[in-house]
């Protein structure tokens, strides 16, 4: 099981830890939220836990617990930036279908 990053991915969030001044790096989740079912989660980690799973690139790592590992295994996180819109996408192979707006997702 394994989540992976872009370069473009692992930049920005090299970039905002260092302007953040503390945390070894994001923890990526899924809630359950949306009219698909399951959202996507980013926050910043400070402490890692024992069930966490780490998957390092380069330095940067992306910090996943256990149950939502099962949603997001394949994975791969991405920053994009298209006009003045930016913002991170996810490649999930997982998914079987997602809502109209792209806020939520189905497994």
């Amino acid at each position: 099981m394994a989540i992976t990053m872009t370069e473009a991915a692992q930049a920005h969030i090299r970039g905002q830890l260092e302007k953040r001044g503390k945390g070894v790096g994001i923890r990526v989740g899924v809630k359950t939220a949306g009219c698909s079912g399951l959202s996507y989660v980013l926050e910043f980690v400070d402490a890692v836990s024992a069930e966490d799973m780490v998957f390092e690139q380069n330095g940067v790592k992306l910090v996943v617990d256990p149950k939502s590992l099962v949603y997001l295994d394949g994975t791969e996180l991405d920053f994009v930036k298209e006009g003045l819109n930016e913002g991170f996408a996810f490649s999930n192979p997982n998914v079987k279908n997602e809502c109209g707006c792209g806020e939520s997702f189905h497994v």
